[in-house]
């Protein structure tokens, strides 16, 4: 299904990632981790053409995704919808607008100028809302929701694209944790529901083993960690993050113990 082979990125002297493999055969939910300057966020920028990579190859469904131009490009990227920390909303537009510019790859230039929406796009938009819980909030400007709120409204403009991944830059990193907990449930949901492969970089280990099928550990631009939430040991995470034995919640906004229960721990509200 996807396919990253050898992927890097250099810039100047610094590799930000460096060679990095692996494949998903199958729809899936997978978290990424790793200290900052991992690599995470210019892993997946590449993966969605953001940042051009230096070398190596992305393949989905045997296309090649680093070769495409013009509109190819701009289709893969509506295929493959990207979700950021800092949500990219337009603040002063209304919530349903906002949601609506996930339809801008398939748009006419003069439509999208006069922010011309037919209204099967419309109601559909306001079905996503009314998915994510936000439906009520459809007229008010971006600006007047909360942070998870608002992350919700980025994740449904993603969803308008239809697409087939979701790639997710620290989703939950500026929010408190119940609004962390809703938006992860949000994207699990969209995972179980609609078979989409969702890929998020996160900043807790407990998160990661909550919400996810499969955990990629990045350290210094490589994958250093590959495997199911149950394997991510308490050394397979000291060797992610590089710590020695005192690593402990202060690394990862979670307990070290955590990792240590067989069950995947609720975040706490």
């Amino acid at each position: 299904m996807l396919e990253l082979k050898s992927l890097t990125k250099c810039f100047g002297a610094n590799m930000a990632v460096d060679n990095v493999s692996f494949h998903i055969d199958r729809p899936m939910m997978i978290g990424i981790i790793g200290a900052s300057g991992a690599g995470k966020s210019t892993l997946l920028r590449m993966m969605n053409r953001l940042t051009p990579a230096t070398s190596g190859a992305v393949r989905f469904e045997g296309q090649d995704v680093l070769a495409l131009r013009g509109a190819g490009m701009r289709k893969w990227q509506s295929e493959c919808a990207m979700i950021f920390q800092q949500f990219n909303l337009v603040p002063r537009m209304d919530v349903v607008s906002n949601v609506l510019h996930g339809t801008l790859n398939r748009r006419s230039t003069v439509a999208s100028l006069f922010n011309l929406y037919p209204q099967s796009d419309i109601h559909r938009a306001i079905d996503i809302l009314d998915r994510l819980g936000i439906a009520g909030h459809a007229s008010k400007r971006a600006e007047a929701l909360s942070g998870g709120q608002q992350q919700r409204v980025a994740i449904a403009r993603g969803l308008m694209q239809d697409p087939k991944i979701i790639l997710a830059d620290e989703p939950i990193a500026s929010l408190d944790p119940m609004n962390a907990q809703v938006v992860m449930e949000a994207l699990r949901r969209i995972h179980d529901e609609d078979g989409r492969t969702v890929i998020a970089n996160l900043h807790t280990l407990d998160t990661a083993r909550r919400y996810c099928d499969r955990v990629i550990g990045m350290r210094a631009g490589r994958v250093v960690f590959d495997g199911s939430p149950e394997q991510l040991t308490t050394g397979a995470a000291r060797d992610i993050y590089g710590a020695d034995a005192g690593f402990s919640e202060s690394a990862t906004s979670t307990s070290i113990d955590a990792l240590e229960r067989p069950d995947r721990a609720p975040i706490p509200a």
